[in-house]
């Protein structure tokens, strides 16, 4: 189970893990977009919503808010024991028989719901947008309220959201982190002299922040990626600021291996691509919040700036030397969070709560 399938990012990356270790399981969401997603989401058995049939909403699925509570209540999920939803919105508000197990992997309670303003500030909402969404937003939080309490057990993607379960839903929830496949990487013999930003090119992600730290640095740095904010930051980017746009996977792993350092200037539930990264064995210089702050040591694997800021940026740029870093502890730290431990720890969960044995609280599951 999942909100949508219309984009790809850090949830389905997620979701992918958690296929493999069920392959025979149906996937439930409000809609699917195969033209998005890698193609080995084809031979998956994808079912979807009534909202799937709504012409543009696989492009624009943000003016369909209202009508996502309906699709994912009206799910005909008879027949299983045990319901496992990966969610940020909407999806943890099946409804199931009373003997159903419902366990969320919850990778944040909705933000344009719990934290509108920073929300709207970040999209840049036109007026109208502004207006009209307080209203809808008013009523779906009841809704998104009341619906968390049909999840049996939560599961927090980090300690961030650990605490925003806490506080909007009033639950306690265990801390699986995110699988990151570091096998897939490796330690590189040559690194070459440039930054390297690896992002979705959308508002939240503050791209922006590292244009402009960049600009002022004079210093090489390569953007891979795209969204509908790259115009913006192309307009905005000096000439030792490139964009490459989607790459391949080989080629995203190579300018991986061989950046100074990932750049990371947003703040993430959890944030996958640190850790890719640090798989590599290359620093992240990130803003010191959310995910990064249990993903990156100080020092160690990379430096924070603590402000929102091109000039915090570009002082922690200055002020932190990559060759400093040993690669081999880099990639290290990545490795506590391989996929074989997110396996590992979610199967354990899984077989507890079916079992009735009382599981912990509101504790971190500490590696």
């Amino acid at each position: 189970m999942c909100s949508w399938l219309n984009q790809y990012g850090g949830a389905e990356r997620v979701l992918e893990v958690v296929h493999e270790m069920f392959p025979e399981a149906p996937v439930y969401t409000s809609m699917y977009w195969p033209e998005a997603l890698p193609a080995g989401y084809r031979s998956w058995d994808i079912r979807t919503s009534f909202l799937n049939r709504l012409p543009l909403i696989k492009r624009h699925h943000q003016p369909f808010l209202a009508l996502y509570p309906h699709g994912f209540e009206t799910l005909d999920l008879d027949g299983y024991d045990l319901v496992l939803s990966v969610t940020s919105a909407f999806a943890h508000g099946v409804i199931l028989r009373p003997e159903v197990t419902h366990i969320c992997y919850c990778l944040t309670p909705a933000r344009f719901l719990w934290q509108y303003a920073a929300y709207a500030q970040r999209e840049q909402l036109g007026r109208l947008a502004r207006a009209v969404l307080p209203f809808i937003l008013s009523g779906l939080r009841t809704w998104d309220a009341v619906a968390a309490n049909r999840v049996d057990h939560f599961i927090a993607i980090s300690r961030a959201v650990q605490e925003r379960i806490r506080k909007f839903y009033r639950r306690p929830s265990r801390i699986i982190y995110p699988p990151v496949r570091t096998a897939a990487f490796e330690v590189s013999g040559q690194v070459d002299d440039y930054y390297l930003v690896l992002s979705r090119l959308i508002p939240y992600k503050r791209i922006d922040l590292a244009v402009r730290a960049f600009n002022a640095l004079g210093l090489p740095l390569v953007i891979v990626g795209d969204g509908r904010d790259r115009r913006a930051l192309q307009r905005l980017a000096g000439p030792n600021v490139r964009f490459l746009g989607r790459l391949p996977d080989a080629d995203v792993k190579r300018h991986l291996g061989r950046c100074r350092a990932l750049i990371f200037p947003g703040e993430e539930d959890f944030g996958i691509t640190p850790l890719e990264a640090q798989a590599a064995g290359r620093p992240v210089i990130a803003y010191a919040a959310g995910g990064a702050l249990e993903t990156v040591v100080e020092g160690i694997t990379g430096a924070f700036f603590r402000e929102p800021t091109p000039e915090s940026l570009a002082e922690a740029v200055e002020s932190f030397d990559p060759a400093a870093c040993d690669p081999v502890a880099i990639r290290r730290q990545a490795e506590r969070f391989d996929v074989t431990n997110f396996r590992g720890e979610l199967s354990r969960f899984i077989a507890a709560a079916m079992g009735g044995a009382e599981l912990p609280g509101d504790g971190t599951h500490e590696r």
